[in-house]
């Protein structure tokens, strides 16, 4: 398997370079999950950390490859389809 040295930014992982399994198009994963054991024994936390491009070349604009930046909010998004119906808005209060 071929991988590539990731940058990562925000979060707990703000500046450390790891190095990511890349698919068969040579891409990184949309999204990178780490669990992190929790030290009293209860269940894991999971940071996320979603795909951006790490910039453009000035000559060209051609992108220069790949980083991670922290999502706070740690949500698992879903694929949209034309014909799924839009989810509903939470009640408030």
């Amino acid at each position: 398997m071929k991988s590539e040295n990731t940058p990562f930014e925000g979060g707990p992982m703000d500046g450390r370079v790891l190095p990511v399994l890349v698919g068969p198009t040579g891409h990184p994963p949309k999204t990178y999950e780490i669990p992190v054991p929790d030290p009293d024994g209860g269940p894991p936390t999971v940071l996320v950390y979603r795909r951006v491009p790490a910039g453009y070349s000035k000559r060209l604009g051609l992108q220069t490859g790949w980083k991670y930046e922290w999502d706070p909010t740690g949500e698992r998004r879903r694929l949209k389809w034309p014909w799924s119906k839009p989810t509903p808005p939470a009640p408030e209060g």
